[in-house]
């Protein structure tokens, strides 16, 4: 009877993988580069497997709780990632994306959800200076698309700070940019 509990866990979790691995390793490639997004996204998911087994919430609340664990671990790597915004903001070559470009880079996809692709290099800049909840805040939404809500699940922190958090972090960038809009509002 054990076994099949286990069994029925791994199949259930594999399902999971299947489901929310290829977004999660979209979301850190953009953030801190390929060969290291492949190690975060396998903890990601050791991670909650170990948890799995205490996890209460329903299953809208799955991705926001994996993207949190995720954002959990690139905190880790948060100097190379800085170091790439830096290098981005002062070459304009991402270091973070792949020779092959098969996944666009994180400020090329900043830059095409507002509609300034010509901003790339800037955005990385102010990107770089952000403090790190905002900088969170921004690229869960503006990357991994998630929702105020979901973004509130991922970091465990109140809507009210999400919204706090990705007000200043659309103020920086806009005074950094002279734009009148860099972020939209979410709908």
């Amino acid at each position: 009877m054990e076994t099949t509990g286990v069994a029925q866990r791994a199949e259930a979790f594999t399902d999971l993988y299947d489901r929310h691995a290829n977004v999660l390793l979209r979301y850190c490639t953009r953030r801190i580069g390929p060969h290291v997004a492949e190690d975060v996204v396998a903890n990601t998911f050791l991670i909650a497997y170990e948890k799995w087994p205490v996890f209460d919430g329903g299953p809208a609340e799955v991705p926001p709780w994996l993207f949190g664990i995720a954002t959990n671990l690139l905190h880790r790597h948060r100097r190379d990632e800085v170091r790439g915004y830096r290098a981005l903001a002062r070459t304009g070559v991402d270091p973070l994306s792949n020779a092959a470009g098969v996944v666009e880079s994180h400020a090329q996809r900043v830059g095409e959800r507002a509609d300034a692709r010509s901003l790339s290099r800037q955005i990385a800049g102010v990107l770089a200076k952000l403090p790190e909840r905002q900088r969170d805040v921004l690229l869960l939404y503006a990357l991994a698309e998630l929702r105020y809500a979901e973004v509130a699940v991922a970091l465990r922190i109140p809507v009210g700070s999400v919204r706090s958090a990705l007000h200043r972090a659309r103020a920086t960038q806009r005074a950094a940019l002279g734009a009148e809009e860099v972020f939209p509002d979410e709908d």
